[in-house]
């Protein structure tokens, strides 16, 4: 019986790694291959391989100036939602005010509203500010999204922490910022890198506010890639290549929090 369970759920793992990873190496086989030979044949593996369309994405500035673009934006939020997020979760983990949860729930409603939402109140802000067309003003946006979450993620982490680690250290003699440096930020760790991990998710694939704040000195490659189109059709193999290069920033970083979403979800916080 313990067999033939063992059995059903190996070969449900294996349709399901089949399914998921079908589309992934769909695209990078696509990205070996030329325009004519997408739309002329179905092959699973390219019958002429070329390294073509990478070598386009590496020498053309329109296409590798996105990396580079989406890089910054996102690089300066990541680091900005963490620096606001951990003393605002501190906060919430460790005090009681006036209107706390609903405060606490004001900026999880933040983050469930659809980013069309705001887009015209950015885009008349920052076009009367001069910050269109800017890294900044990307990072700025996706703020409003990443902070909440940010928040909510640490605060699960702090609450975790017992209250008697801040009295000790306070009986002890440190000073708040050097106790939260040098004992409480080393606990919340795994958080820290949960929270990095959705920041930095989110703000790489978000595409409507990135694409209308932007137009070309700062331009993200999710916005490049819904251009691909000319006189001559579709650029299928270019736009599969700059795909597999997308992927290539989230699974590093993906690599170096695994153990740390491993531990969010064990607690229930992701």
């Amino acid at each position: 019986m313990h067999e033939r369970r063992f059995r059903k759920r190996t070969l449900f793992l294996v349709a399901y790694l089949i399914f998921a990873l079908l589309p992934i190496y769909w695209m990078v086989n696509m990205s070996f291959k030329t325009n004519q030979e997408i739309l002329s044949a179905f092959t699973l593996w390219p019958a002429e391989f070329t390294w073509d369309n990478y070598r386009t994405i590496f020498t053309d500035p329109s296409w590798y100036s996105g990396y580079i673009n989406s890089l910054i934006y996102v690089g300066i939020n990541t680091v900005i939602s963490l620096t606001v997020a951990l003393p605002a979760a501190y906060a919430f983990s460790r005090y009681r005010f006036l209107g706390d949860k609903h405060v606490f729930f004001w900026l999880l409603t933040n983050r469930m509203t659809p980013p069309a939402v705001f887009l015209l109140p950015f885009f008349q802000l920052y076009t009367t500010l001069g910050l269109m067309d800017t890294h900044i003003a990307v990072a700025m946006a996706h703020l409003l999204f990443n902070v909440p979450l940010a928040v909510w993620i640490l605060e699960g982490f702090m609450s975790g922490i017992p209250r008697e680690i801040d009295e000790t250290a306070y009986i002890d003699g440190y000073s708040f910022p050097r106790f939260f440096f040098t004992i409480f930020l080393p606990l919340i760790k795994a958080g820290v890198g949960v929270a990095a991990f959705f920041c930095f998710m989110f703000s790489w694939v978000e595409l409507l506010l990135a694409r209308t704040l932007t137009s070309v000195n700062a331009k993200p490659i999710v916005a490049t890639m819904t251009r691909t189109v000319s006189a001559s059709g579709m650029d299928w193999a270019t736009l599969a290549a700059a795909g597999v290069l997308t992927i290539v920033p989230g699974a590093i970083v993906i690599w170096f929090v695994r153990h740390y979403i491993a531990k969010g979800f064990a607690m229930g916080r992701v």
